[in-house]
């Protein structure tokens, strides 16, 4: 990535994740005050002052634990501090300087990073005076602030700016791809994110419901940037129980609405797809995102039980929109054909993005009508006039007709597999608007 990368760390419950939704002017983290609820390194792109740079949410840091969950957080602090390019560690300035917040000093004091050492919780300030003790951390000046507030964070954001790198020409690449991994908890999101990426970008546990953030990681493949978001497992909603798993839901949700492709994954020791599994990915296919469905565990599945083409045959008579969603069976486990995703993922997004020329709809259009003319209604012959695409993102067509309230939804449908059967449009869904023709 050409954005400076600014990391956020610190022991659990110091205001972490408060900070960074601070900085962003939105509530992308979870924030509770139950300790250990950020787990994951969260990217986000940010901006201050005109200079755009990611900035990562990490877990707390709790040094000399031998709780498994406990180290996989650390190691995912411990990379986000050897990718930044800043520092930032926040205290807790109403607690004052705790052991913890010391192991982590010397770990930054080694790293050789440029370092903001931030004394959070001081709603009183200028009068708060607390944030001097933490002068023993030998990390320099403590900026007060007060995350929950905003007071103090410009101070610490004009001093990140002054130890970021210069500004390279040509800034950041906008030519991005959002990819969001979703599915039910425990089909294995997290170990596929990984093994695409080729590092433990995300913290993997057998424990269903690990990540509850939206978990942003660029990458860059064939001189595209695709940012993949390993997302909370979706569960009905009668099954989420507590605040954080809720917010993990929404957040969830809003991930696919920012995506451009949906790779919604699920598992294959199941012998079906699942209504939550179905749900998942009409959500994804009527917010007119791009949709790849990844059956993952493959590897733990006997020929002799199901074979791919059985299992995708029985998918797509039972659910017909799968009829146009490609389905890539892999194993995150072994890494079986989890790099054709990435493939994929470039395919059915050119496909959003395709254009049709508009002599080259009409004459699928004119074919269509001659083969089942729209008919009669109340006496009057509805008669469609022409159509043009007019939009991406999905690809949308216009459709015009001298009386659009006439013609019937079947007849639309019709229209619409026939623009499919035509055009393919693979990975995508595509939009029909009827509008208004004058009649001559």
């Amino acid at each position: 990535m050409s954005l400076p990368i600014v990391a956020v760390v610190g022991r659990p419950n110091v205001g972490k994740s408060t900070f960074f939704n601070r900085v962003l002017g939105r509530r992308l983290a979870i924030v509770d005050d139950r300790p250990g609820v950020t787990r994951d390194r969260n990217f986000a792109r940010a901006e201050w002052a005109g200079r755009e740079f990611y900035i990562v949410d990490t877990g707390g840091m709790v040094e000399g634990s031998d709780v498994p969950l406990d180290r996989a957080i650390r190691a995912q602090a411990l990379a986000a501090i050897e990718q930044a390019d800043v520092v930032l560690l926040l205290v807790d300035a109403r607690e004052g300087v705790h052991p913890l917040d010391e192991m982590v000093a010397h770990i930054l004091r080694k790293s050789g990073k440029p370092i903001v050492l931030v004394a959070n919780k001081l709603d009183n300030l200028p009068r708060d005076e607390a944030r001097h003790e933490f002068w023993s951390l030998g990390l320099g000046d403590p900026a007060p602030v007060s995350a929950i507030s905003g007071k103090g964070s410009g101070d610490v954001l004009d001093r990140v700016l002054g130890l970021m790198p210069p500004e390279e020409g040509g800034g950041a690449n906008e030519n991005e791809i959002r990819v969001a991994v979703v599915g039910k908890p425990n089909v294995g999101k997290s170990s596929f994110v990984n093994r695409l990426l080729g590092e433990e970008r995300v913290v993997v546990s057998e424990v269903a419901g690990t990540t509850r953030d939206s978990v942003d990681t660029p990458f860059a493949y064939h001189g595209k940037t695709l940012v993949f978001v390993d997302t909370a497992g979706l569960r009905r909603q009668s099954k989420v129980k507590d605040s954080i798993e809720y917010y993990s839901a929404l957040r969830t949700d809003r991930a696919v609405q920012d995506s451009d492709v949906c790779i919604v994954m699920v598992d294959g020791t199941e012998t079906k797809l699942h209504a939550q599994d179905v749900r998942i990915a009409e959500t994804a296919w009527d917010a007119g995102k791009a949709v790849i469905l990844v059956v993952n565990k493959w590897d733990l599945v006997t020929k002799e039980t199901m074979t791919a083409p059985d299992w995708e045959k029985s998918m797509r008579e039972r659910i017909p929109f799968l009829k146009w969603v490609p389905m890539l069976f892999t194993s995150a486990l072994t890494g079986q054909r989890v790099r054709k995703c990435l493939d994929l993922v470039l395919e059915v997004q050119e496909e959003r993005l395709r254009r049709i020329e508009t002599h080259e709809v009409n004459e699928v259009l004119e074919g269509l009508i001659r083969h089942q003319p729209p008919g009669v209604s109340r006496g009057r012959r509805v008669k469609v006039r022409y159509s043009t695409q007019i939009g991406v993102r999905p690809p949308t067509f216009a459709v015009f007709v001298n009386f659009p309230k006439a013609l019937a939804d079947h007849y639309i449908r019709f229209l619409h597999n026939g623009f499919r059967e035509a055009w393919t449009f693979m990975g995508t869904p595509i939009r029909l608007r009827v509008r208004s023709g004058t009649d001559t």
